[in-house]
């Protein structure tokens, strides 16, 4: 998420867990036996209910993101494993950190070797970073003046590199809250309800796992052969998606990423084919400018 302070963004994440299903019994075994190793799980507590939720601060270490230390012990990414993973002020952590992390996303785990020790945590989170669009924050905004530089500007974006933001699948600008808006006080979709919707489309993916006998239940862990399945583009999309590549520069993996949430989006609203504006939406998720908060 990219907007200017006070456009949202923290509060947008932290309500994100409410959107989500509850744990299954599975998550639940997999959250406890994490939070056991690191010494998290309360003495009165026998089963994560709940899923985590983390969101350290932008001066945390390697270390402490991604696991590590003489003993290994699971870092943040592991910690939020079937949950929420928040970095907020993105650009305002260590490079070191945040290059640890792509191979976490891309595998689904973390490796960690020492001299006395070796072990292996799950990592599967879904990761949020927000992040303003420039050091001072207001570049872009309809009213407000940014003061930074155009070499300042540069910097910044140095700081998030295009292999770690290929890796994010959505790309989301936030625009300031209008004053009107929040003096008119209308009130929005609930969470309940979305949270319905989602359990649903979970469902219709991991029932679409059964019967098509595919390797995994979610859109997002699906392999190349079975998204193929899942995702028959018709004529009219294959164009779209195919003009998107070749205008934008789509990597393969931005590729697989659009046909992803094309398929989760067709899910939420209990379409059994991916359509034209089902495809047209993910790659909208693409167009945010990395730092500029504008789309093309």
């Amino acid at each position: 998420m990219m907007g200017p302070p006070g456009s949202g963004k923290t509060m947008l994440a932290r309500l994100l867990p409410t959107l989500l299903p509850p744990l299954r019994f599975e998550e639940a075994i997999d959250c406890t036996a994490i939070h056991s190793v690191a010494g998290l799980l309360p003495n009165d507590r026998g089963v994560v209910c709940e899923r985590p939720f983390r969101a350290p601060h932008h001066s945390v270490s390697e270390a402490g993101l991604v696991g590590g230390g003489d003993v290994p012990r699971p870092g943040e990414v592991s910690l939020a494993h079937h949950g929420v993973l928040f970095l907020d002020e993105l650009a305002e952590f260590r490079r070191s950190a945040l290059e640890a992390l792509r191979q976490p996303l891309e595998d689904g785990f973390v490796n960690i070797a020492r001299a006395r020790a070796r072990a292996r945590f799950p990592a599967r989170p879904l990761l949020i970073g927000a992040v303003n669009p420039c050091a001072c924050g207001y570049f872009g905004h309809p009213r407000l003046v940014c003061r930074c530089t155009e070499s300042a500007r540069d910097r910044y974006r140095g700081r998030l590199s295009g292999p770690l933001l290929d890796r994010l699948d959505i790309h989301v600008a936030v625009p300031p809250v209008e004053v009107a808006a929040l003096v008119r006080g209308v009130k929005g979709e609930t969470s309940a309800s979305v949270r319905e919707r989602v359990s649903h489309a979970r469902t219709v993916q991991l029932n679409r796992a059964r019967q098509l006998k595919l390797h995994s239940g979610l859109n997002a862990l699906l392999s190349g052969a079975d998204l193929d399945r899942v995702v028959n583009l018709e004529p009219e999309s294959r164009k779209l998606i195919e003009a998107a590549v070749s205008r934008l520069g789509l990597s393969a993996r931005a590729f697989s990423k659009v046909l992803r949430v094309a398929r989760t989006i067709a899910d939420l609203e209990n379409e059994e084919q991916v359509r034209t504006p089902h495809v047209a939406e993910a790659i909208q998720g693409r167009l945010l400018s990395p730092i500029s908060g504008r789309s093309d």
